[in-house]
């Protein structure tokens, strides 16, 4: 058992925690966090939210309240938002507490009597308008180093580098706007310059830090490290532990990052035994993780410890994953510049295993990443929902119906012993990825096994196995619930309420974090009954240009056993008389008016990079669409050639542009996509359908949010694609076969080659 202690960058208290922290700072770490307690591993988790800097004395001032109203609000406030979005700290403390102050005083007062802190006359930017020394961020003005307007006097957001407000070029008062004057002042500084050589010994082994978090560091201590003030002229915060300094305070970093250990003690307090935080401080063998932004590094990887060092016989850091910026319209979230999508607002709306989903899967790991409601939108729904979530509803679906509980394995062929090279490789592979702390590529590692999982499905076949080989399909499905438990496991870190779900339906009494990591390989219960289905995640409505969703209250997966009275996804085997095999018990039949025609001309999208805007000859009429393929096709692929559109889809407008139709593609999941066409051409305007199927089309235009229920997928035999919908091929269209009798529809292929199982959208 190995003993992990992971600490995590504290909040301001100074407004709702936002998307961009979640990204950054605190969905890694529980991530992180829940993947070790199913190891087995001893885990320590702490934070808490920052009271005293001065963003809570700017909040406060422009509301005309204490900082105490505003720190006190905004712990609560997002405290909850934190537990709702399923993060678990061990404790999650706030900086204005006693104990918290006990331990930044004992800190201070060992430093000062190791000679590590001393007093000196510095100047700071005093304002002669306000009648008052400014603290950090009351100035603001230019970054000296890339000239970057609105940086403050204690760092700069666009390039990240801390900064003193003397720095600032053009300075000015936050309030009234008056150039401040340097001033002499005395306060307490951090020797920081006696620890450059401990420091840079400190870092010579730590090859496993991300390449920013290192390349930050070895430029800081390169350039020299200088003597850092520690106190500031305020009077909210941290008193310094000696007569004579009212009108001071400890200095915000030097406090906050003494929480981590502040915490710790707590936590072992409330435990009822207060010295269990030494197994984390003061054992060599356990490992400290600090979790944070990019802004945050040098605070963590030099100024704490260097502290650390000072005050003697704690670990130091070993890991220091720190993320880039997530943005919003390719600014950094700010909850001060008003750039912000507020955590609270979200969870109102939103599942919280589709923000930790989409959150992961664009995790701005190795460099910044961009927010958008229709990134969030279209991952959710192709690859949450139409991929995996499909995948273990249909699996669990049939063979509840068929069998209705674990079914016995049989000898194992080819193809299976393939797929479970696939899953055990797989689950080495998160493993390794977890551990390293790249979540992102954990993700996709899972994903990719859903993609393995819906070739096999379609491969197999099982709803014509079952008619002539019972043993056979038990053997397929066993090999795909194998499949869905280990996926169930490894996702449990990610997405805690949605594995456990799947845990449950399996038939398991008890659940994931109970039964530990290693549950997601371990032989099946033969035998054991499944519960009934029902899905995992619902379809998300795609926001109209200029929405913000989690202001207007879209639909999302709140309650999928309510949803699954209305949004159920089966086998073709399943299926009433009469009814759609993808769209299980629906009486509307296929819905889609699907038709043949033939791309005349593409240009550009005024308005976004990754869209063309196409006119498509049907025949009868011409059609403008709005399709999202520049990443995949050069023009000239794609005019003249013969597409298939669903054309009864309420119109939309795109980016300002109105698209009066889609143009539906492959896509496997891992960057290829395919166009679909006819096998061979036909006149513009054939309508496209299930082999076999007749057709009765809506005279309503065909809601979006019930479009993507329609379940297609490619399946590849002997080199050759088809689309299928349920276990019917997809066909334009009827022409007379050899024998002048026969009917036979041309079969609706692919542009180019794509994996079986691929969604079709």
């Amino acid at each position: 058992m190995a003993r992990i202690m992971i600490g995590v960058a504290w909040p301001y208290a100074n407004g709702p925690i936002h998307l961009g922290h979640v990204a950054g700072s605190l969905l890694p770490p529980d991530i992180f966090s829940r993947f070790h307690r199913l190891k087995g591993n001893d885990v320590l988790m702490v934070s808490g939210s920052d009271q005293h800097g001065t963003p809570i004395t700017v909040t406060a001032e422009a509301e005309g309240v204490d900082p105490q109203e505003i720190a006190t609000r905004y712990h609560d406030i997002n405290s909850k938002a934190i537990e709702d979005l399923g993060i678990e700290f061990d404790l999650f403390f706030h900086t204005h507490h006693p104990a918290h102050t006990e331990v930044v005083q004992d800190l201070f007062t060992t430093l000062l009597e190791k000679h590590h802190i001393y007093e000196k006359n510095m100047m700071a930017p005093y304002c002669p308008s306000c009648t008052r020394f400014l603290p950090d961020r009351y100035v603001e003005g230019d970054c000296p180093h890339c000239k970057s307007d609105g940086a403050r006097g204690d760092q700069c957001d666009d390039c990240g580098k801390p900064l003193d407000a003397e720095e600032l070029v053009d300075a000015r008062c936050k309030f009234c706007g008056s150039e401040p004057q340097m001033k002499k002042t005395n306060h307490f500084f951090l020797r920081l310059s006696a620890f450059e050589e401990p420091l840079k010994d400190f870092i010579s082994d730590k090859d496993h830090w991300r390449s920013n978090t290192i390349n930050f560091t070895r430029n800081w201590l390169e350039n020299g490290l200088h003597d850092r003030a520690i106190t500031r002229d305020m009077t909210w915060g941290i008193p310094i532990p000696l007569p004579g300094y009212d009108d001071k305070r400890i200095y915000v970093w030097f406090d906050a990052v003494t929480g981590y250990l502040s915490t710790s003690k707590e936590w072992a307090r409330r435990k009822g035994t207060p010295d269990a935080w030494k197994d984390f401080w003061e054992d060599l063998d356990c490992r400290h993780y600090y979790f944070l932004g990019k802004d945050n590094i040098p605070f963590h990887t030099i100024i704490w410890p260097a502290m650390l060092m000072g005050y003697g016989g704690l670990n130091l850091p070993y890991d220091v994953p720190a993320n880039e910026f997530l943005r919003l319209k390719g600014q950094q979230f700010s909850k001060s510049r008003g750039v912000s999508i507020a955590l609270p607002d979200v969870l109102r709306t939103y599942d919280p295993d589709l923000i930790r989903y989409y959150l992961t899967a664009n995790m701005p790991e190795g460099r910044d990443a961009d927010f958008t409601w229709e990134g969030f939108v279209r991952r959710c729904n192709e690859e949450l929902t139409n991929s995996s979530g499909n995948l273990v509803h249909r699996i669990l679906t049939f063979t509840k119906k068929n069998y209705g509980s674990i079914p016995p394995p049989g000898t194992p062929g080819q193809d299976e012993l393939e797929t479970e090279e696939s899953i055990r490789n797989t689950f080495c592979q998160v493993e390794h990825y977890l551990e390293g702390c790249e979540f992102k590529k954990a993700m996709k590692t899972i994903m990719e096994l859903a993609g393995v999982g819906n070739r096999y499905f379609v491969k197999k076949q099982p709803w014509a196995q079952i008619k002539t080989d019972r043993e056979g399909c038990a053997t397929t499905l066993h090999t795909c619930l194998r499949l869905i438990q280990a996926m169930g496991v490894m996702i449990n870190p990610f997405l805690p309420g949605a594995s456990e779900r799947l845990w449950k339906m399996l038939g398991n009494e008890n659940t994931i974090k109970e039964a530990g990591w290693e549950a997601g390989l371990a032989p099946l219960p033969v035998g054991q009954p499944l519960d009934d289905p029902v899905p995992l995640f619902k379809v998300l409505e795609i926001p109209e240009e200029g929405d913000d969703p989690s202001k207007e209250g879209l639909k999302d997966s709140k309650d999928s056993k309510e949803e699954s009275k209305t949004n159920k996804h089966t086998d073709p085997n399943t299926k009433k008389a009469g009814s759609s095999p993808a769209l299980e018990d629906d009486p509307a039949g296929f819905p889609l008016d699907l038709r043949v025609g033939t791309v005349t001309s593409l240009k550009d999208h005024p308005n976004a990079d990754k869209l063309w805007v196409l006119e498509v000859d049907l025949g009868t009429e011409t059609r403008t669409l709005v399709a999202g393929l520049k990443p995949y096709y050069d023009p000239e692929a794609l005019k003249g050639n013969q597409i298939v559109i669903v054309t009864n889809l309420a119109p939309a407008k795109l980016r300002g542009v109105e698209s009066m139709g889609m143009m539906l593609a492959a896509d496997d999941g891992k960057g290829v996509v395919s166009f679909l066409k006819p096998s061979k051409a036909v006149p513009n305007g054939t309508t496209v359908s299930p082999e076999g199927q007749v057709i009765d089309i809506p005279d309503a235009p065909l809601d979006f949010k019930r479009f993507l229920k329609v379940q297609m997928m490619v399946q590849e035999e002997e080199g050759k694609h088809t689309i299928l919908f349920g276990e019917n091929k997809m066909i334009a269209g009827v022409e007379v076969a050899g024998d002048g009798k026969s009917p036979k529809g041309v079969l609706i292929t692919l542009d180019r080659p794509i994996p079986s199982g691929s969604s079709v959208r």
